[in-house]
């Protein structure tokens, strides 16, 4: 075995027996080795590790089952805190988590437009600055960046932020030198994706499952046998550019009828638009510009013309949803629909 593939078996084991220790609250090593299949020598070694980098700690003893009473280990969820970076399209949250999730502080800022790259990382290390200070007693582990667009985990580089028009963002170059401290980068919906499998008790979706992320785009997330795919590019989980309708509205990717220019929120406010110019009624037509939100809120409204619309992006949804069962047979899919300010484009 090479040793890029024992260090990644390594970190996905550490991350299985430190998500197990989270989600049982308290649990001896015995326990974990019989719930996870890990061996006891890789459990011990591995618990070993996390109590020195004082992840985990020891508690009270448990139940005895014939022999001595074993030590439960617990998750040490306040001895170091996380910021994480939700860079979107529009704006970007900083958020500040304990080890449990718990989010202890955070900020938003609306990012302008234009912008550059010297600009767009100005604003990652100020938020990220500030949350340092008002929370300067905490001890602080790293820095996730959750980033739209084309991102190469490995480098930490966004090579292409589609919304923003950037290129080769050196996003954990640039943030590891100004906070010394670990930084990762991913892809938002892989992000949503790898935080769901994580965060969700149920250990099978850790193993498998999907999540989409729908807003200005449509991306997608997978997880397989507990870690993110991300193909031989990168770019796996681009289901925005599934082809749906063969003979459909050109999509910026240069194909024809691509599930984003069917079911994102700019194409759900473009679809509403053309409607209204051929005369079809609804309150849409009482607002000079229409956005995916508006159409969503006519809709709670009864609007006819807005919940056909809501319905025929939920069919498209589906189609591509139906896509990748079948492709990659996951437990769950999960599915987040953000856009309150994304506006027609015609």
């Amino acid at each position: 075995m090479q040793r890029g593939s024992f260090q990644w078996m390594k970190s996905l084991n550490k991350a299985i027996i430190l998500n197990k220790i989270r989600t049982s609250g308290s649990i001896s090593r015995a326990q974990i080795a019989k719930e996870t299949e890990l061996t006891p020598p890789t459990v011990g070694t591995i618990v070993k590790e996390l109590l020195d980098q004082e992840l985990i700690k020891e508690s009270e003893l448990g139940e005895s089952q014939g022999g001595r009473k074993p030590t439960m280990l617990v998750l040490n969820t306040t001895g170091f805190h996380i910021i994480g970076i939700d860079a979107g399209p529009s704006n970007i949250l900083f958020i500040l988590s304990d080890l449990s999730g718990n989010v202890v502080d955070k900020i938003d800022r609306e990012i302008g437009n234009p912008i550059n790259e010297t600009k767009f990382l100005e604003l990652l290390t100020h938020g990220v600055q500030q949350l340092i200070e008002q929370n300067s007693q905490l001890k602080f582990i790293g820095i996730g960046v959750a980033m739209h667009g084309v991102v190469d985990s490995e480098a930490g580089l966004a090579i292409f932020a589609p919304n923003l028009q950037l290129r080769n963002i050196p996003i954990k170059q640039h943030l590891e030198s100004t906070f010394d401290m670990e930084v990762k980068v991913e892809n938002d919906a892989k992000s949503l994706a790898l935080g769901e499998a994580w965060f969700d008790d149920n250990q099978i979706s850790y193993k498998s499952m999907v999540a989409v992320n729908v807003g200005r785009g449509i991306g997608a997330g997978m997880v397989i046998n507990g870690k993110v795919y991300n193909g031989e590019h990168g770019i796996a989980g681009e289901i925005g550019h599934m082809m749906i309708d063969i003979n459909g509205k050109r999509c910026t990717c240069g194909n024809k009828g691509c599930l984003q220019t069917l079911a994102s929120g700019p194409a759900i406010a473009d679809r509403a638009m053309e409607l209204l110019k051929h005369g079809e009624k609804s309150v849409l037509a009482e607002h000079q510009i229409v956005t995916a939100k508006k159409v969503y809120e006519a809709a709670e409204q009864e609007d006819v013309l807005a919940k056909q619309l809501l319905y025929e992006t939920g069919v498209y949804l589906g189609i591509a949803f139906t896509n990748l069962i079948h492709i990659s047979n996951p437990s769950k899919i999960l599915s987040v629909v953000e856009f309150p300010k994304l506006v027609s484009t015609s």
